[in-house]
């Protein structure tokens, strides 16, 4: 195979990134220097390769080649087969995509944000550029809300519209043309564009000017831009346009024989079976068309199957448009795999599991103390977890608070409803769950989405709220309880009424019961006990168990269980009953006795429980339609019980709960009706500039997503975005098998949390600006100071040691280490409904902390005084993000990897990229050390592991 490949692509695809090549006229493929990335040239052909080191998994490589409008049919060829040769350099893992000049996908454009200009002519890699380039006077039109497509159109007066948004580019001023049904997206985005344009045209010198659509030339600026065109002329009106969806997709699925023939496949509907893994498959799909290539068909043949599909286009007449996608068997798009009846959900467990025990074991024979290496950025909580806890139980129409030493104890049948708060950047933030039990009644649980809008409502500090489902907790929430047990049964109201109609047993909890208990976590600051079927198939060897028989306690330890269960397990015992003495059981050593308290011996799953792969989470954009608010409006006032409501929100809330009192099999039908048109768009290698402020997007974190509400979007409240948040559980655009029970999380612009904001490089004045998003960028571009919101809300200050010992606020702490208030005065109000003003709570200030757990904290959470040594104070200095001072130990790079000869001893083994010189850093990370503290944990760890760091 590698006789095959040019020597061009040796080393492709080893580091994160781009790398493009480009095919001259002498028919050979040459590199081109990142200086010149994002700059293509008209008359050339082009490879483009994507690298991408994801959060777990091995890299992921897209490749594009992109064909410019003036190249000729033997370069653009040569592009196809140099693709397909990567393809094979790269071990057949990659996606590859046909880009033609001003059809680029939306993934290829995202590569070269602002956007991609083509230039005239031909590239030549002995100047690097255009012979013989100069200027010209130029008239662009930008079509994009997210990703820009710029495409150069006549200098004439006929070429504008009132549909797009238009540039035009002359020697010492650009001109922005809006026409007036075009989005205020779509002019912030081209003036991104203007920006590139006078950054890289002119230097930065020239003048920007603005003109809507309909302007009377009375403005200067306006006649100036008319007075290209020869004087002001009325633009004839249009229609705006309207994209045509068809109702069902058309699509139909060729066979490509060996001779090079399309045969059509047989069947009323597409299934996986019908792809056999030594044959090459064509999927028209219309306005898209997928080559799927199976992993036992040879180059050869891939290559006539790319042939025969390229000439089927020039052959047809269809569409430069029509955008080719080539998949290899195992890595299908989820557009691909959407016209797939059923495609099965495979779940690839982490292939390192065993490489991580090995390398411990390594650690422990080198003398360091290593238990086990847990995935760091999966057990970050990124809030601080010493904050304060409130805790509400949905019993009937009133909540009702629980006390403190109770807060911890959850019921199955009941739900609640969490306020925590905890001290931000300067000021307090606010987290609000609402917990829905396994067991919960249905009317419980709109109760609790009702009242915990309507407790957070009263805040006035936009807080994020959150509805969880039990057993679909994210680590967020066990981190802020840090210690939690949940129970069988329940103790609200109407839970014993259902039960009793209905003749089902009580199964709340009684210590005189037998009851069976599984122990979880990864911390005894993040550790559970839940409650479970007291029967041997609930066992399993990867956990601990507490059996309680009424007379006995039995600890049950799995064979497959860690150091760590077992710690966790004796820490749990004390905070459900200090007095027990339990019977310590190892699995398959159990007594008749264990067994029959189970109701006798049955089989139960043996086999190590793995971690799913953890994907790096996706961006999407939603659009929905007027119609869906109308909709939803006729239906809820149809209903007699509304028609009384004189608040929208409330009305949003009865129809949540109707839904949930018809019961959940009736959700997807229920969506159906109120949610008409829905639609859902990727944004691709999203940043925090496509947090557009007229958009709802949401942030697809798989176990978890995020809708965040953009301030000048047309969703109002937070109950809508549940909704919409749900919806697109149900819409799974990845094709990823998300449960509908997924933790949702509603966020709004301008108080986005660290969870959320780790996901990207952000800056926190942009998410302070006023304005719409036209209005803000228009503000950057002419240099104008931005008006900051002043965020009112209550701040924290550090107080001294002296004033609080232990370094945090002097108040009791309850048996599971967190803070507890004090006792609820005689004028508190426990219970409340919803004619209550509600009051949220406000916590005294408290000392700034860090994480607790971090390596540079001790046990309480407090920095450390003074580092133990002098390598630990250069690596305190660069984690603050700042370059190692002249008195920071250094190391060499050859003697920091994990695999040298001559290993340095006595340092920090997580921070050997710490003792790297300035210079050394720089050339191996190709950064400072600032820019690379400022990355998100999981790409600090991911280049780490590139450079045989980590």
């Amino acid at each position: 195979m590698s006789k095959q490949v040019d020597s061009v692509f040796d080393g492709a695809g080893a580091k994160p990134g781009l790398e493009i090549w480009c095919v001259e006229k002498q028919l050979r493929l040459v590199p081109v220097p990142k200086s010149l990335h994002g700059k293509f040239y008209s008359g050339n052909s082009y490879v483009v390769l994507s690298t991408v080191l994801p959060r777990s998994g091995p890299p992921q490589h897209d490749i594009h080649y992109w064909l410019g409008k003036d190249a000729n049919e033997v370069e653009s060829t040569l592009a196809s087969d140099k693709a397909l040769e990567l393809d094979s350099a790269l071990g057949s893992c990659t996606v590859q995509y046909r880009e033609v000049q001003g059809q680029e996908t939306e993934k290829f454009l995202s590569y070269f944000k602002p956007c991609v200009i083509p230039i005239e002519g031909v590239f030549s890699s002995d100047s690097g550029q255009l012979n013989g380039e100069s200027y010209k006077i130029s008239l662009l039109t930008c079509k994009g809300e997210h990703v820009v497509s710029v495409k150069e159109v006549p200098f004439s007066r006929s070429s504008l519209n009132h549909n797009d948004v238009f540039i035009l580019d002359t020697a010492s001023k650009i001109f922005l043309f809006s026409g007036c049904n075009s989005s205020t997206q779509e002019r912030a985005k081209a003036l991104e564009v203007v920006q590139y344009i006078k950054e890289n045209k002119h230097g930065g010198t020239c003048e920007v000017a603005t003109v809507e659509d309909g302007k009377l030339v009375g403005d200067p600026e306006v006649g100036e831009f008319w007075s290209f065109f020869g004087g002001y002329a009325p633009i004839p009106r249009d229609s705006p346009c309207v994209e045509k969806q068809s109702d069902s997709p058309f699509s139909q699925l060729f066979w490509i024989t060996a001779q090079a023939k399309l045969c059509p496949c047989e069947g009323s509907s597409l299934n996986k079976e019908m792809l056999e893994t030594n044959k090459c498959y064509m999927l028209d799909c219309g306005a898209e068309i997928f080559v799927w290539m199976g992993r036992n068909t040879s180059i050869t043949e891939r290559k006539k199957s790319i042939s025969v599909t390229e000439d089927l286009l020039r052959n047809q007449g269809r569409s430069m448009t029509t955008h080719l996608t080539f998949l290899t068997e195992g890595l299908e798009t989820s557009i691909f795999r959407s016209y797939f009846k059923n495609w099965p959900q495979v779940v690839e467990p982490k292939l390192y599991e065993e490489g991580r025990g090995k390398v411990a074991a390594i650690f422990k024979q080198q003398g360091y103390d290593v238990k086990e290496l847990p995935d760091e950025e999966d057990c970050q909580p990124y809030i601080n977890c010493r904050g304060k806890l409130k805790v509400w139980r949905i019993n009937g129409e009133q909540p009702t608070l629980i006390p403190d030493p109770e807060q911890t104890k959850l019921f199955s049948g009941d739900c609640y409803i969490v306020q925590y708060t905890y001290p931000g950047n300067g000021r307090d933030e606010h987290l609000f769950y609402a917990w829905l039990g396994r067991d919960s009644v249905p009317d419980d649980r709109a109760d609790a989405i009702s009242h915990m809008n309507a407790i957070a409502d009263s805040s006035k500090r936009d807080p994020v709220l959150v509805q969880v489902i039990q057993d679909k907790e994210p680590l967020l929430f066990f981190s802020i309880f840090q210690t939690v047990i949940i129970f069988k049964g329940g103790l609200s109201k109407r839970y014993k009424n259902l039960i009793a109609e209905k003749g089902i047993l009580d199964e709340t909890y009684d210590e005189q019961k037998t009851a069976l208990f599984r122990v979880q976590g990864i911390s005894p600051e993040n550790m559970q006990a839940i409650q479970v079927d007291q029967v041997s198939n609930s066992l399993n060897s990867s956990y601990c168990y507490i059996l309680q028989t009424g007379t006995s306690i039995f600890t049950w330890i799995g064979n497959l269980s860690s150091t760590v269960d077992h710690a966790l397990l004796d820490r749990m015992l004390e905070l459900i009953n200090p007095t027990w003495q339990p019977i310590s059981v190892r699995e398959g050593s159990e007594p008749d006795i264990f067994w029959n308290a189970l109701g006798g011996k049955t089989e139960y799953p043996r086999q190590k429980e793995l971690k799913q792969h953890v994907e790096d989470p996706h961006l999407f954009t939603l659009t929905c339609a007027d119609g869906m608010q109308n909709t939803l409006s006729n239906f809820i006032h149809s209903r007699d019980d509304v028609l009384c409501l004189g608040s929208e929100l409330l009305q949003v809330l009865i129809a949540v709960k109707f839904f949930l009192m018809v019961g959940f099999g009736s959700y997807a039908a229920w969506l159906n009706f109120v949610a008409g048109d829905f639609k859902v768009k990727e944004i691709y290698n999203f940043a925090q500039d496509d947090l557009t402020t007229e958009d709802v997007l949401i942030l697809d974190c798989h176990e978890e997503i995020h809708v965040w509400i953009g301030s000048h979007s047309n969703v109002k409240s937070k109950q809508q975005a549940i909704l919409l948040g749900m919806k697109f559980l149900q819409t799974d655009p990845l094709v990823e098998g998300l449960s509908s029970e997924t933790p949702i999380y509603v966020i709004t612009e301008g108080r986005e949390p660290l969870f959320f904001t780790r996901f990207f490089e952000w800056d926190s004045s942009k998410a302070n600006m006023h304005g719409n998003s036209f209005e803000r960028r228009l503000a950057i571009l002419k240099g104008k100071k931005q008006n900051l919101e002043v965020h009112t809300s209550k701040s924290w200050k550090a107080s001294s040691k002296e004033t609080t010992p232990d370094g945090l606020r002097s108040k009791s702490v309850s048996s599971n280490g967190r803070n507890s208030t004090s006792p609820v005065s005689s004028a508190s109000v426990t219970h409340f409904n919803s004619s209550t003003n509600y009051q949220i709570s406000s916590p005294a200030p408290t000392a700034r902390k860090l994480f607790p757990g971090s390596p540079f904290h001790d046990s309480a959470g407090s920095p450390k005084a003074e580092a133990e040594s002098p390598s630990q104070a250069a690596v305190l200095a660069q984690v603050d993000g700042n370059d190692a001072s002249e008195n920071s130990v250094i190391y060499p790079y050859e003697r920091l990897k994990v695999n040298s000869s001559d290993p340095v001893t006595d340092i920090d083994v997580t921070k050997r990229e710490g003792y790297l010189s300035d210079g050394e850093f720089q050339e191996k990370f190709g950064m400072r050390k600032k820019a690379f503290y400022e990355l998100p944990k999981w790409r600090q760890n991911k280049l780490k592991i590139s450079l045989h760091l980590f």
